[in-house]
């Protein structure tokens, strides 16, 4: 950034802090209702903001207005917004890659020229002829308010099927696509949400999760809850209306999953109340001639107990992630062809790594992704034994992205930290020595990596429990508690938060020398279950006391003061930055809370 406009945005910085220290805002008051009032097990508890919830209240609306009629003139009128967002915008403005992900003979990837809203799938008959557009989402409204959300190619890589969503909804439309062609067939499937999709191996249609029982809106403005999920599987070329319910549930909260085995003999179907521990069944599909009704499905687990993640079968045993018995996960072997035998540890639980995931490749072996000290490490292994082949080389940060098949020994990976954007490295499985090579490496204009510095810190928490913190900001930073730092928290529904590249950060580092801070606190997966555990339900305030501590921490080490600390969190980080700010007002100086989460995950 010149120096000149970091001077002048320093300058002009203390003159809006001394500005707002003189202003007065007048804000809306928001109508108080004590007639709204709930019984928690014996407990009356009121509820006087209820009638806020109504998106579609005019009361709610005015509401809304009256404080966007605030904020929005005082943002507008910071003297330096415009070369902020010019800066913003140069940054911003670098190509974006996804890996190469092989569909039958052909080679998709998704691609960003910079500043499109939203990324363009291309397609390449190798990875080094011409690639072509396949599929341009910014095409789908004039607006943009159409997205991309969820995509599955047939097994033989002929088919393609897509779901859009509208104006930020979970709620989904799905439509195919002939992938030779580029046309897509007639039929759209709607009131679809929360699903995957999954192909049947002779590529004549696909499992997807829908209510289509639901009356009303389905827009994403209802605020009533969803029941009565079902699995349909659709076949291609055919309307909605003629899908048949597959699985179906008596429980109308529970959600449903469906994945087709890799050897397209098996379907895997589990179903989830909540965020955590799910229900684990079967269904063959070798001896069904056409799908046309409910299946026949053999239960493996009937208890809400751990979590179970298909990851791979091999000689009638099927390979699952879990954390039973586990709370850092391990590899567990089913037989299917006998439910009676005892489970079989493929590859042990970690006293200290998690096992982020794990997935197939090259027919006999199995890539697995560790968190150690909220870094990822990845290594190669056998599928039958479990025994490690291979170490790969990363460095401090994360693993992005994978694109791999379980019968190909080709695989590319991303990987990226702060400071690194995306870079995508190809590897050979079949190769001796294994070796990966950069692929595709991000590259942004004026940007210098070397003069900033990331760094982790363990800082102790009300309990006495060492919690992680990765912080961000340029090398040779003063700390004289005059940074302005930006805290940003999660700590929920057993989500990682790892290192990862944002020109957003850049842009408030290097414009007010500012700081990053990202403590993972309790609640999140970066510990395994313990980590989740130790911060949900009776737990929930270790969430509060990890992030108001982390705020103590960058006070008393002198990296900001608490007129500079601003804490930001969206969904249950959103619950989490309401809740300390009403906790702990002394320590921050401004807060960003962003749809907040209202349960406690």
């Amino acid at each position: 950034m010149p120096v000149l406009l970091r001077l002048a945005t320093l300058r002009i910085q203390s003159v809006v802090l001394r500005s707002l220290r003189k202003m007065s805002f007048q804000y809306p008051k928001a109508r108080l209702d004590d007639t709204v009032k709930d019984n928690y097990h014996g407990v009356e508890v009121l509820d006087p903001f209820r009638w806020l919830e109504d998106p579609d209240a005019e009361e709610t609306k005015a509401f809304v207005d009256a404080q966007n009629a605030i904020t929005r003139p005082f943002i507008d009128s910071y003297p330096l917004k415009d070369q902020i967002n010019k800066k913003m915008t140069e940054l911003w403005n670098y190509p974006k890659f996804s890996p190469p992900y092989k569909h039958g003979n052909k080679y998709f990837q998704f691609r960003n020229t910079g500043l499109q809203n939203q990324s363009v799938i291309y397609v390449q008959e190798t990875l080094n002829s011409e690639a072509k557009v396949f599929l341009d989402p910014n095409l789908l409204s004039e607006d943009g308010t159409i997205a991309l959300s969820g995509v599955d190619f047939s097994e033989n890589g002929a088919y393609f099927a897509y779901g859009l969503s509208k104006n930020g909804s979970d709620w989904l439309e799905i439509k195919c696509r002939d992938v030779n062609t580029g046309k897509d067939y007639d039929e759209v499937l709607k009131k679809v949400k929360f699903t995957s999709m999954s192909w049947t191996h002779d590529d004549l249609g696909f499992f997807y999760c829908a209510y289509l029982d639901k009356e009303g809106k389905s827009d994403g403005s209802e605020t009533d809850s969803n029941e009565k999920q079902k699995l349909y599987y659709h076949r291609l070329g055919t309307e909605q209306s003629d899908d048949v319910v597959v699985v179906q549930f008596e429980d109308p909260q529970l959600r449903i999953g469906a994945q087709v085995s890799n050897c397209g003999k098996y379907l895997i179907v589990t179903s989830i109340k909540g965020s955590k521990n799910n229900l684990l069944y079967f269904a063959r599909l070798d001896n069904i001639e056409k799908i046309s009704g409910l299946l026949d499905l053999h239960p493996v687990v009937t208890e809400f107990e751990a979590d179970y993640e298909y990851v791979a079968n091999t000689k009638g045993k099927f390979v699952f992630r879990t954390n039973k018995d586990a709370p850092n996960y391990k590899l567990v072997l089913i037989n299917f062809d006998n439910l009676d035998d005892k489970w079989e540890d493929l590859i042990p639980v970690h006293e200290n790594d998690v096992l982020d995931w794990a997935k197939p490749v090259n027919n006999d072996q199995l890539v697995l992704c560790y968190l150690r000290d909220v870094k990822n490490v990845m290594s190669l292994h056998k599928l039958e034994s479990g025994e490690k082949m291979y170490d790969f080389p990363l460095e401090l940060g994360t693993i992005s992205c994978l694109s791999e098949k379980h019968n190909s020994a080709e695989m590319f990976y991303g990987f990226c930290s702060f400071l690194k954007p995306n870079v995508i490295y190809q590897v050979d499985l079949n190769q001796e020595p294994i070796s990966p090579e950069i692929f595709y490496e991000t590259k942004l204009e004026n940007f210098d990596p070397n003069k900033y510095e990331s760094k982790q810190v363990f800082y102790e928490s009300k309990d006495g429990t060492q919690i992680p913190m990765f912080i961000v900001n340029k090398k040779g930073l003063i700390k004289n508690g005059t940074n302005p730092c930006l805290l940003y928290g999660y700590g929920g529904f057993n989500i990682t938060l790892t290192p990862s590249f944002s020109v957003t950060r850049l842009i408030f580092m290097d414009c007010f020398d500012g700081v990053f801070a990202l403590p993972n606190i309790r609640g999140g997966g970066e510990y395994g279950d313990k980590w989740h555990n130790g911060g949900r339900f009776e737990n929930k305030q270790n969430c509060f006391d990890d992030f108001q501590n982390a705020a103590k921490y960058l006070i008393e080490n002198k990296y900001t003061s608490k007129e500079k600390l601003i804490i930001q969190g969206g969904s249950n980080g959103g619950l989490l930055v309401a809740a300390c700010i009403n906790q702990a007002p002394q320590l921050f100086g401004a807060a960003i809370c962003q749809v907040g989460y209202v349960a406690l995950p």
